[in-house]
């Protein structure tokens, strides 16, 4: 790896501080993306992106619970007129923002193998994937109309050269790291180790690390990294803490996390001092069909009822909501 390579766990120092003031915010991004068979192999065609349709349900929803969303486009998304429309409206208005999201196998150009191993765009040969990357920034900024400073990258899959790509086309956050989750079984990369807390990526503090939110809650928590490490060999264990509430691992998304889980995650990241908590989820999840938390509209119910939840309890205990911008001026970036 690369000296400051965004795989390489952080070396101590590297925590970003806050401006005083900042207080504890939350931000909601939205990894906003086609709609493809999550358990079929990856290929370059045969996607939908008919859940665009729901995006202004979702914005209005937002709105009304001062949710302040960040929509991570990906390429299908960023060709797709209707979806520029009602994104960029919002964007004009201040009440969204826009970032960037690799897929890399509908992502031009197309020089690569499509694979699992690819699609990780980490994993592919560095010109690659900035040609990849730098075509998707350059249409979102043309798009609409503002150049994006944030950048997930689909499955987390950030590589060695990533951090100088990202540095080079001017983007400042980078939210790509799942803390307390490894890729590695399928070629991607392995978080288990890194913070949870933001962080700069290099000492020059020109990007920071914003990973999205996961936390260990229970007795044993403190024990939880080196649990889950081992988690392949442990997990009917593993089940079993859980259902003692000895140990969780609470990521902070709808998406197959109950609102009862989420809030005792939300707890203890609170009381942890996370200056940031980061939520996501994908955005084929706001309409029925398309993702396996959402079959039907039952399912979409259930996601707008966990974020009211969850944004009602946020704000009871004194957290509100962020914009990327905020975090760079709080940070000094």
């Amino acid at each position: 790896m690369t000296t400051g390579s965004m795989l390489e766990v952080p070396p101590s120092g590297r925590s970003a501080a806050f401006a005083p003031g900042f207080g504890q915010r939350v931000l909601l991004t939205v990894d906003t993306e086609e709609e493809f068979d999550w358990t079929a192999p990856f290929r370059r065609e045969g996607f939908g992106l008919s859940h665009v349709g729901a995006i202004p349900r979702f914005q209005t929803f937002c709105e009304r619970i001062g949710a302040h969303p960040v929509y991570l486009v990906d390429w299908p998304i960023v060709q797709d007129v209707r979806a520029v429309e009602i994104i960029g409206d919002a964007v004009r208005r201040g009440t969204a923002e826009v970032g960037v999201q690799l897929h890399p196998w509908v992502n031009p150009p197309f020089d690569e193998e499509v694979s699992v191993y690819n699609s990780f765009a980490g994993n592919l040969p560095p010109a690659l994937e900035a040609a990849k990357f730098t075509l998707l920034r350059d249409a979102i900024e043309s798009a609409f109309g503002t150049a994006p400073l944030i950048y997930r990258a689909g499955r987390y899959g950030l590589g060695p050269h990533t951090a100088e790509l990202l540095k080079r086309t001017g983007i400042r956050v980078d939210t790509s790291v799942r803390s307390l989750f490894d890729y590695s079984e399928h070629g991607g990369p392995d978080y288990s180790r890194h913070p949870i807390e933001p962080y700069w990526i290099d000492g020059a503090m020109r990007l920071l690390e914003l990973p999205v939110t996961t936390v260990h809650t229970g007795l044993l928590r403190a024990a939880g990294r080196p649990v889950h490490r081992i988690g392949g060999q442990v997990r009917k264990a593993l089940g079993a803490l859980s259902r003692l509430g000895l140990l969780e691992r609470i990521a902070l998304t709808p998406e197959g996390v109950s609102a009862e889980e989420a809030l005792r995650g939300v707890d203890v990241a609170i009381d942890s001092g996370l200056p940031v908590l980061v939520l996501s989820f994908h955005s084929p999840t706001l309409a029925p069909g398309h993702t396996r938390y959402a079959r039907d509209e039952a399912g979409v119910d259930t996601l707008y009822a966990w974020l009211e939840t969850v944004y009602r309890h946020l704000a009871a205990r004194g957290v509100t909501s962020c914009t990327v911008t905020d975090i760079i001026a709080a940070t000094g970036g």
